[in-house]
């Protein structure tokens, strides 16, 4: 999954969804963690495990680690997975599939 993350932000939130140059979208989300010694990308993996109700220990940032774009893998049963994801994301899209902030 890509997310395109902000640091240093007023507080950790998922915000919506952004288009991506190329086509595609990324999962918007903000953190308070500075960009330093991988804070930022710990503090956005506990947000995401928090928020979607999954161990921690089955996502990784698996590219973009000092990049604000970013990959992040998810473990587990693919249908289990989508079962469970796709209505969260599903929800942070605006009316069209509009970016929502």
């Amino acid at each position: 999954m890509r997310v395109r993350l902000t640091p240093k932000a007023s507080r950790d939130r998922i915000t919506g969804l952004a288009a991506e140059p190329g086509g595609g979208a990324a999962l918007k989300v903000t953190v308070t963690a500075a960009p330093e010694k991988g804070k930022a990308n710990a503090a956005l993996i506990r947000l995401l495990a928090r928020e979607w109700r999954m161990p921690a220990s089955s996502m990784a940032v698996t590219a973009g680690t000092t990049d604000r774009r970013k990959t992040v893998t998810v473990s587990g049963d693919p249908n289990t997975l989508l079962g469970r994801l796709t209505p969260r994301i599903a929800t942070l899209a605006g009316p069209a599939g509009t970016e929502r902030d």
